[in-house]
């Protein structure tokens, strides 16, 4: 009971297993006197075509958006980003490392299976098999023997998870992991039907062969164009599902997503393009959905490269962006400047800064210049970069103010590169880069999200950066119950991960959301930002 009482996480997470115990978290709320519309379909931008449907292959917001109506975890967040029992009615923290969930028993596949405590077994083994290469094993690391089965060195059957029987689900941590209900809200720890995935093999995820456990199924998929998504009549709180049809586009253009919204052919999109929200808060305030969001907007910065291997260079590239000119001018969605891996709000680490940030900008021109010289570049010799960024106005228009800051303050050189969104993440997964846009959202309100992007061989650390000082940090944190020392560790850890420049933060992201005002359920506060289709409904109009 000390340890559980020193640790405010802890704390927090054992009275979300207390609050889900009675299992009686519903879908769409409501309000008394609302009359719904009789047409409930909803078409959604989704931003970018997705990466897949394969709970195993998921890692971008529009893949995880779509995947989170298809599927459900043990647990489930609503609109608020409130931990809710999902699959699992009640869980409970049996020690530091041992969490026991019971699944609710009408459970079922939108086939009509029924749901056990094996379904689960079998898709976190098959996530964690080294054979399926996951781009998340981010997640089965904190399993215990997680490392160990990722990395091929132990067999799969010794992954922390153990069906105790058909409704109940044991779970193992390597580490006292205070946070596992926010983590498993996830589509990649949801379970995954084994007979159909068996049949079908990597064809699982096309229209008529995925077989999925949330509040909706796959009817359509023609990429490029259109995925769509109906109810589940066999999903557990099906009754408390409003909206019948779901359709996600995929444009990625933010000025043909605004037009397509003003059409009326869209009823929510996510972005605008830069320089126009406060345009559309005076035409359309009603309309204006704007979510500041755990997320981060940030430049990776290739270690391997010959040119950025050099920590000086990376300094200087950091130096001289006038951040205040680029989310009051360039960006103007109420962002807020960047210059740690942590942003605000985020549990178990504080914001990191620079010394040098206090300064006048002339200032850090002046040391940004001295660290270049140092490193070998000046007027005669000037230094080449190349930035990467998959194909948006918004992220072009950032890009071309960096590149801008860089040349007229530095004398840098750098040219452009746009991808299509799948092809460019492949790109930074691989390091075909020098300095290449990116941006992450937490999947659970902990430090460690943000410090996934720092450590050693993480899936996520495209900057190919490792520190072992970093990670020892990290570990000895996570090692501990004590949250003022955790904190205190994971700060650290942070602080030295900023102090070797792997990536150049830039601004805490604020999603620009526009909405018609027949589409209830929309929040502004929900900091991880995933909506989940079930959570809302038509108006009449």
């Amino acid at each position: 009971m000390k340890q559980v009482k020193s640790l405010s996480v802890l704390a927090a997470s054992v009275a979300l297993a207390l609050a889900g115990a009675s299992g009686v978290a519903t879908a769409a709320k409501v309000p008394a006197g609302v009359q719904l519309d009789a047409k409930q379909e909803l078409i959604r931008n989704n931003g970018s075509e997705v990466e897949s449907l394969d709970i195993s292959q998921v890692e971008s917001y529009p893949a995880i958006s779509v995947t989170s109506d298809l599927y459900e975890g043990l647990t489930r967040r609503d609109n608020n980003s409130k931990i809710l029992p999902g699959v699992a009615e009640s869980w409970k923290q049996t020690s530091p490392t041992t969490w026991v969930f019971h699944l609710r028993k009408d459970a079922k596949w939108s086939n009509g299976d029924a749901l056990t405590a094996q379904d689960f077994v079998f898709s976190w083994q098959r996530t964690a098999d080294p054979k399926t290469a996951t781009k998340y094993g981010i997640f089965f690391e904190f399993l215990k023997n997680g490392k160990d089965v990722l990395a091929g060195k132990k067999p799969v059957s010794a992954l922390g998870v153990k069906a105790v029987d058909a409704h109940t689900l044991e779970v193992t941590t390597d580490v006292p992991t205070a946070f596992l209900p926010d983590l498993l809200t996830n589509p990649q720890m949801a379970p995954l039907h084994k007979a159909s995935y068996e049949k079908f093999g990597k064809d699982y995820t096309k229209p008529g062969k995925l077989v999925s456990n949330g509040a909706y199924t796959l009817s359509d998929w023609v990429v490029n164009n259109r995925l769509v998504l109906v109810k589940n009549a066999n999903y557990w709180d099906a009754k408390d599902t409003k909206i019948t049809k779901v359709t996600y586009l995929p444009v990625e253009d933010e000025a043909t997503e605004l037009k397509i919204y003003r059409a009326g052919e869209a009823d929510t999109i996510d972005r605008l393009p830069a320089g126009t929200f406060q345009q559309m808060k005076a035409q359309l305030p009603k309309e204006m959905k704007p979510n500041k969001i755990l997320g981060l907007y940030y430049y990776g910065l290739n270690c391997n490269d010959p040119v950025l291997k050099d920590k000086r260079v990376r300094q200087a590239l950091s130096m001289v962006i006038d951040r205040d000119v680029l989310v009051n001018k360039v960006m103007g969605n109420g962002e807020a400047q960047a210059y740690s891996l942590i942003v605000a709000g985020t549990a178990g680490a504080s914001v990191t800064g620079y010394d040098w940030q206090k300064l006048p900008m002339a200032k850090r021109v002046e040391e940004a210049k001295k660290l270049l010289a140092a490193a070998g570049y000046g007027p005669n010799k000037p230094l080449h970069l190349k930035f990467s960024y998959n194909t948006s106005e918004v992220h072009k228009k950032v890009g071309l103010f960096v590149i801008s800051e860089w040349k007229t303050k530095l004398g840098i050189v750098t040219g452009m590169e746009n991808q299509e969104f799948k092809v460019f993440l492949k790109t930074r997964h691989d390091g075909n880069y020098q300095v290449a846009r990116n941006g992450w959202s937490v999947d659970y309100n902990d430090a460690n999200s943000f410090l996934d992007l720092v450590r050693c061989g993480s899936d996520q650390n495209d900057s190919k950066y490792c520190n072992k000082a970093v990670d020892a940090e990290i570990a000895k944190g996570n090692l501990t119950v004590d949250a003022a020392k955790r904190k205190a560790l994971l700060t650290s850890a942070t602080k030295l991960a900023m102090e070797d420049y792997p990536i150049i933060p830039l601004f805490q992201y604020v999603q620009p959301r526009m909405t018609k005002t027949w589409v209830g359920g929309w929040t502004t506060t929900n900091p991880m930002d995933i909506y989940k289709t079930q959570e809302l409904y038509i108006v009449k109009h």
